[in-house]
């Protein structure tokens, strides 16, 4: 499969530029200002940026954050120039959302450039607005021959590796977003709410790491508001801000936006935490989410408030999200020889059998927070992901995957491929049932990338219960390298139109193809 970069025409480059520039003309908030200033005088400033979410082929979500109570106001239209422009008029945004505010997109046309803005109006007084802030994005193609590409990867401010003003900030974004995607796919972590952000690291070079620091980064998030304030952090970052701006995305959330390892009923010996109970901690964290990402299931008007989704990116694409945090049975060694709970839940399970039985896309990508057959282990005894180690029959979470697996192979769901982030390394791992003890399933390919702004760590070792191959890692022989030390990592999917083929990508930062792997239509295993 032949690829060529999609670089934006010369009109979008021109918006892009306009959009850049808007956003640098309004300077952010003080670094260590918990709230927006509430001042009578002046007029309301977006200097967070924007984003869009959950885009398919006729619907969107576009975020914006006001420094004051504000009217959200939003305009579509096919050019720059905004002739003929659509008005979308969002919500009131105040400080019961942290001056956030979601506005949804229906009836755009499928497989076009879409150019919006936001604007903010005083609630008192309409005529009072302030600049606009503009944005761009591609809705999902009606048409296969179309093709889509889109990156992957998480793990976002992570071990202290903060927003390092000396290399630019998180200058990987910039270099995803010249890549022009369809659409970034966020795997978690994209927050540490459990990870302080200290003014300077000394690395073990001698050199010095630097960190753009505020208030709620100085302790582990605990309240609403550090919650919030961890979601903001990141947004400091220019590179991120035009990401955003020119970049839809797909999120989901793993274990850092609450705390390091977390499961449902867990209760605290930390004593860094004077709040022991994890379900109040995530339900603060479940709210400030909800309200710094653009997310269909959280925004829904049915009220559904919950991350696992399907996102339909046209007849090429389902990408299901999966939310493997929050309905998981307490971290164990995983021993259990029943286990109807497992990583998932057993609702979520049936949802998900039901939905990849039902999509007719080519291409079914699973969005897994955590992998499968990587040891991912929490304390001395217990273990975090979905292997214990064992390598005989399934058992624990093992054997919910299990079940998943064999339905797959038997209702004959073609191109299933997994993609994940979690670990702090890259790597592609194939399944097969001949190497297998579980031998109920097809083939499949998980693919692994990351960190995006975070520490890397050595690679986990493998186990052989689902017969894992690793064609391919990168990983340090250390714990913790900082991205000073060594480029970050993100992935790229690339979906040929005419052929049907899947290709992947594991990308370093700094533009380098790390492993590439071409995937054919239509097979119930590869």
């Amino acid at each position: 499969m032949s690829y060529a970069p999609r670089f934006p025409s010369p009109a979008r480059r021109s918006v892009l530029r306009g959009s850049l520039a808007a956003s640098a003309a309004l300077a952010l908030p003080a670094v260590g200002a918990a709230a927006p200033a509430f001042a009578l005088s002046g007029r309301p400033r977006a200097a967070w940026g924007v984003q869009v979410g959950d885009v398919t082929s006729s619907s969107a979500l576009v975020w914006v954050r006001s420094d004051r109570p504000a009217r959200m106001i939003v305009e579509t239209a096919a050019t720059e120039s905004f002739r003929r422009a659509r008005t979308w008029h969002g919500p009131l945004v105040g400080a019961g959302t942290d001056f956030t505010g979601t506005t949804p997109l229906y009836g755009l046309p499928p497989g076009e450039q879409v150019h919006y803005r936001v604007t903010l109006a005083d609630p008192h007084d309409p005529r009072r607005t302030g600049e606009p802030v503009i944005g761009t994005f591609r809705t999902a193609p009606a048409r296969r021959r179309d093709g889509v590409r889109f990156l992957w990867s998480g793990d976002i401010a992570g071990q202290g590796w903060g927003i390092n003003p000396d290399i630019g900030g998180y200058a990987v974004y910039d270099e995803m977003r010249r890549l022009d995607p369809d659409f970034f796919l966020c795997s978690g972590d994209n927050i540490y709410a459990d990870g302080v952000i200290e003014p300077s690291v000394t690395l073990p070079d001698g050199r010095v790491w630097r960190n753009v620091t505020t208030e709620e980064k100085a302790k582990v998030a605990e309240t609403l508001a550090e919650y919030r304030g961890n979601f903001r952090y990141n947004l400091l970052d220019h590179n991120l801000r035009e990401f955003n701006a020119q970049v839809p995305s797909i999120v989901q959330w793993d274990d850092h936006e609450v705390r390091n390892n977390w499961y449902p009923g867990q209760i605290l010996d930390d004593a860094r935490y004077t709040e022991k109970n994890v379900d109040v901690l995530a339900a603060r964290s479940m709210r400030a989410f909800r309200e710094y990402f653009p997310v269909s299931t959280l925004h829904a008007a049915s009220g559904e408030g919950r991350m696992h989704r399907v996102v339909r990116h046209g007849p090429l694409l389902d990408v299901f999200v999966l939310d493997m945090r929050s309905f998981r049975n307490a971290n164990s060694p995983g021993r259990q020889p029943d286990d109807t709970t497992g990583i998932l839940g057993a609702e979520q399970l049936r949802w998900l059998k039901h939905e990849l039985s039902r999509s007719r896309a080519v291409w079914k990508v699973i969005a897994a927070d955590m992998p499968l057959g990587l040891v991912v282990t929490d304390g001395a005894t217990d273990f975090e992901a979905v292997a214990q180690g064992d390598p005989g029959a399934p058992l624990g979470r093992e054997l919910q995957i299990a079940e998943l697996l064999r339905y797959i192979k038997h209702r004959r769901i073609t191109g299933t491929v997994w993609l994940t982030a979690d670990v702090h390394y890259t790597s592609a791992q194939h399944y097969e049932p001949e190497r297998a003890v579980f031998k109920d399933f097809a083939p499949f390919w998980e693919f692994v990338s990351g960190p995006l702004a975070a520490g890397q760590f050595q690679a986990n070792a493998l186990d052989a219960t689902f017969g894992p191959d690793r064609v391919f890692v990168r990983a340090p022989d250390r714990a913790n390298v900082s991205p000073m030390e060594s480029p970050q990592y993100f992935g790229e999917v690339d979906i040929d139109g005419d052929s049907g083929e899947l290709a992947v990508r594991l990308r370093a930062q700094g533009g380098s193809v790390l492993f590439s792997k071409v995937l054919q239509p239509g097979r119930v295993g590869q």
